[in-house]
């Protein structure tokens, strides 16, 4: 009993041996079989080269990515003396040799012993399709991901096999994604039925955008399948259409919202004082080179701070341009209440004062303002592409007007400064005192536009000349909304810059702008007021 026992252990033992060795044979054979193909490389002309490149990616041994890769760079070269190919790295006068299959040193050449294996476009297309079906079973995302990728760009029949079986296995919803448009582009250059052609042109369509125009264009199909092609092309076109349309309305109302925070401190100090204020655009510069110098600040002593830094230089340019605009309301503009001409001129005067001033401070140059990180980057809806920053300006100038709405509505200053607006003299005799409503409300516009400037500071060149790019639109949207009135200011800023958006493209940005112009003036032909009329006795008179 024992010595059955014995025996059978003995049997189990050589059998396992037997196995391994087999195994090992197997795997020194596919070693073997790889390295052959490389060498082969050595002496083979194009065709030949992309025929070995497809059998070494049918082997499927991931040893050879690092060969592939190196003949795809141009750092794949063969040893004249035996046609030995290895991946060599120049070190001096003589090359660094690498085992392609091991990686591991293999002494060094001669740069003249060596000769460097030729490859094209076609090549390295070839290559770039073998390497993602090499490493589409990767354990690691993001090298699947690419992988999948590298075949999308250079689909081909013989990399079928490879995505359909990864297909099987993946679980990722994006990568699946990209695997799915692969099949279906690999499927429409394989000798597979009209039938499976006809539903990878419906994949590709689904998938939409312009490159599944581009790859409907190209693919080479039988006559039958061409009116497939052509109409999933049409409905790929009208979908664009659509959400170019969308595109339009979305970058539309990104420049209202930043004509919205550069008109509406505008249009508080136009409807109460009836001040032409050209200097209003230098008050959003000193917002953005207020922003600037918070930044500098935090980046060389708290840098920990930085994606804080808009959060602290709003009020830091709230303060300053307001307090800039009231010392100008106090010293310049209070001697010229009623004599338009005479402030238009003097506003603009003060203006190329502060222009100066900054060029003589900071420099004429454009002024670096980063990006926190919670205003970088992007994310997709459809086949919209929105930015953070953009999306947060929008947002934040939402937020400036609700607060500015409630603080007119809801405070004893703002129904002072109603009060004014509405009739100066009634307000007068029931005691306000009018000359410091019109200071603080001439600061206050001023501090709200140096917060545009910290806006504007994220997607504008910071520059003395910042604020000229958005006086003139500001007082189109002031006078298209209703002097003085917010929510005209609200729906003039964006109105106009959604029209601007959707004339671009057929007249261009200076047409474009031209004619809102001519449109305006038009309109106030026929609404003198713009579109919210301010309501008063004193006003209506």
């Amino acid at each position: 009993m024992f010595d059955k026992f014995v025996y059978r252990i003995a049997l189990a033992l050589v059998a396992g041996f037997c196995l391994v060795l087999a195994l090992t044979a197997t795997g020194l054979r596919a070693e073997e079989d790889a390295r052959g193909l490389i060498n082969s490389l050595g002496q083979a002309n194009f065709q030949k080269a992309g025929e070995i490149v497809q059998a070494l990616a049918k082997t499927g041994d991931p040893k050879v990515v690092p060969a592939l890769q190196a003949f795809s760079d141009g750092n794949l070269y063969v040893r004249k003396s035996d046609n030995q190919v290895f991946i060599a790295k120049s070190s001096g006068e003589t090359m660094d040799l690498l085992d392609p299959l091991t990686g591991q040193a293999a002494g060094q050449e001669a740069k003249d012993d060596l000769g460097k294996i030729k490859i094209n476009n076609n090549l390295r297309r070839a290559v770039r399709a073998a390497l993602g079906s090499l490493t589409l079973m990767s354990p690691d995302r993001e090298t699947r991901l690419e992988a999948a990728q590298s075949i999308l760009k250079a689909p081909g029949a013989d990399s079928l096999e490879a995505v359909e079986a990864a297909l099987q296995t993946e679980k990722d919803g994006e990568i699946r994604s990209v695997l799915e448009r692969a099949r279906a582009v690999a499927v429409l250059g394989s000798d597979r039925p009209a039938e499976d052609k006809k539903a990878a042109i419906e994949t590709i369509k689904n998938e939409g955008g312009r490159d599944a125009i581009g790859i409907l264009s190209s693919v080479s199909v039988d006559d039958s399948l061409k009116p497939d092609v052509a109409a999933a092309i049409a409905g790929i076109r009208e979908q664009l259409k659509f959400w170019d349309a969308v595109q339009n309305v979305w970058y539309g109302l990104s420049l209202g919202s930043v004509l919205l925070l550069a008109a509406i401190g505008l249009a508080i100090t136009f409807g109460v004082m009836g001040i032409i204020n050209m200097a209003h655009g230098e008050m959003v510069m000193l917002g953005a080179y207020s922003t600037f110098v918070v930044q500098n600040i935090i980046r060389s002593s708290y840098p920990a701070l930085f994606d804080w830094s808009l959060a602290i230089a709003l009020p830091v340019a709230f303060i300053v341009t307001g307090a800039v605009g009231l010392v100008i309301e106090r010293a310049v503009i209070r001697f010229l209440y009623g004599r338009p001409l005479e402030t238009l001129l003097a506003t603009w005067g003060i203006s190329l004062i502060l222009q100066q001033a900054v060029r003589s401070i900071f420099g004429p140059t454009n002024q670096e303002v980063g990006n926190p990180s919670w205003m970088s980057g992007s994310f997709d809806l459809g086949y919209l592409s929105i930015t953070w920053n953009r999306l947060w300006i929008i947002v934040f100038s939402l937020g400036v007007f609700v607060a500015l709405l409630m603080l007119l509505k809801r405070s004893a200053f703002g129904l002072q400064m109603r009060a004014v607006t509405q009739n100066r003299r009634m307000a007068s005799s029931m005691g306000i005192r009018t000359s410091w409503v019109d200071a603080f409300t001439f600061a206050l516009g001023s501090g709200i536009a140096g917060m545009a400037g910290v806006a504007l500071s994220q997607i504008d060149n910071v520059s003395p000349n910042l604020g000229q790019s958005y006086i003139i639109d500001s007082f189109m949207v002031v006078v298209f909304g209703g002097v003085g009135n917010l929510w005209g200011t609200l729906v003039g800023a964006f109105s106009l810059g959604i029209l601007n958006k959707f004339l671009e493209p057929y007249a261009g940005a200076v047409l474009g702008k031209i004619l809102v112009l001519a449109l305006i003036i038009l309109f106030i032909q026929k609404r003198p007021r713009g579109l919210f009329a301010l309501k008063g006795r004193a006003v209506e008179a």
